[in-house]
């Protein structure tokens, strides 16, 4: 503190006499002399050299010596919980977890069967499924509780739009209006159970949150592509419901134009996030075509997550793609936000302490209620087998 009080004297001190330069030669109306401005550039920098030590012994002051426990302080939330977690599920099988690293238990909220996992977990499990599942992620999710109304125009009535053109002074404008309609997205319960043994949670050496959450999220990413693809009639509406679509003009084969024009099926503006998705066996058949030049139509492209293309948008092969057979819908093309989805109840994760008692192991599931439906049919277009 003395030290403080003493740089701030010498600092007001070299102010004044920097003023008291400046002051000199202004009361004699004249620019200050070569001595007096080499003067003054000195108090300056020796102002600013008082500043910075000034600052520094300031932020020093405000700092302490780390110990344990204040490492412990600043771990933040995430990792606070994420450990606690591990710590609670290993507790529970039986593994000796030293009372310091206990701490942490009241994040859970207990429910009469196990433990309600912390939304960090949760959020990890959604981040994870994402990752997994590209049409989740590139859709246009919502969270809302009830009823979601999405507003739509022009939907019902195709043959009426706002009208845009020239115009001459008095002279009434035709009135001539589209309409607004909606898409409604409530929500359907859906669960999905995981088993994971004790003897990988004993094992000290095992991330044992990232076993679960991974276990959880392959679960979850594998159901929410099939009912976002397919959709299942009186629940979930897929992105294959489209009314956008086009015929292959075949049963059993898919040309390049099909292809071409399938692209072309959606407008210019949706372009920029497209892509393919396809079944394995069609993405095979797919591989094999060529332009009228004799090039593959698929090209690499190991800078992407899946390392193809076609007509220069990536592909995303899945196992929920239904495969080239009579009226099959073989390939989905377009931007993926023309899908929305209503997440309407948080992805809730219990742990299952006794159920499994018997298997030697934990039980996991997980339930959350969504629904799905196409919210904008221009973004998305799918090519069909002929029937």
């Amino acid at each position: 503190m003395k030290n403080l009080k003493s740089l701030i004297e010498q600092r007001n001190d070299k102010v004044t006499e920097m003023q008291g330069l400046v002051d000199a030669a202004k009361a004699e109306e004249r620019t200050m002399a070569e001595e007096e401005m080499t003067k003054f550039n000195a108090l300056s920098k020796d102002i600013a050299d008082i500043d910075a030590t000034i600052k520094a012994e300031e932020r020093a002051r405000g700092l302490e010596v780390m110990t344990e426990d204040k490492k412990e302080e600043k771990r933040t939330v995430e990792q606070i919980e994420v450990r606690s977690f591990e710590n609670y599920v290993k507790i529970q099988c039986g593994v000796v977890v030293p009372a310091e690293e206990r701490a942490g238990e009241q994040n859970f909220t207990m429910a009469n069967n196990g433990a309600v996992i912390p939304v960090t977990i949760v959020n990890k499990v959604i981040s994870t499924v994402k990752d997994m599942c590209p049409i989740f992620a590139k859709a246009n999710i919502y969270n809302v509780k009830g009823t979601l109304k999405i507003p739509v125009y022009g939907l019902a009535n195709t043959t009426h739009d706002i009208a845009v053109g020239y115009q001459a002074e008095f002279t009434d404008i035709t009135a001539d209006a589209g309409q607004f309609t909606s898409v409604d997205l409530g929500g359907f319960l859906a669960g999905a159970l995981s088993l994971v043994g004790k003897s990988v949670i004993n094992n000290g050496a095992v991330d044992v949150a990232g076993v679960i959450i991974k276990e959880m999220a392959t679960k979850i990413a594998l159901f929410l592509e099939k009912e976002l693809l397919n959709g299942t009639t009186s629940y979930a509406t897929g992105a294959l419901a489209t009314t956008n679509h086009m015929n292959a003009g075949s049963t059993s084969a898919i040309t390049a134009d099909n292809l071409i024009d399938l692209q072309t099926m959606v407008k210019q503006v949706y372009q920029k996030d497209a892509c393919w998705t396809m079944n394995p066996a069609t993405f095979k058949v797919l591989k094999k075509i060529k332009d009228g030049n004799g090039q593959y139509l698929l090209q690499s492209d190991f800078s992407q997550a899946f390392p193809y293309s076609i007509l220069g948008k990536p592909v995303f092969i899945s196992e929920n793609m239904p495969t080239i057979a009579s009226a099959a819908k073989a390939v989905l093309y377009g931007d993926y936000s023309g899908l929305a989805v209503n997440l309407r109840e948080d992805i809730s994760i219990q742990i299952l302490l006794e159920k499994y008692a018997t298997q030697h192991a934990v039980g996991i599931v997980s339930w959350f209620e969504f629904d799905s439906e196409v919210e904008d049919h221009q973004k998305l277009a799918t090519l069909i087998m002929s029937a």
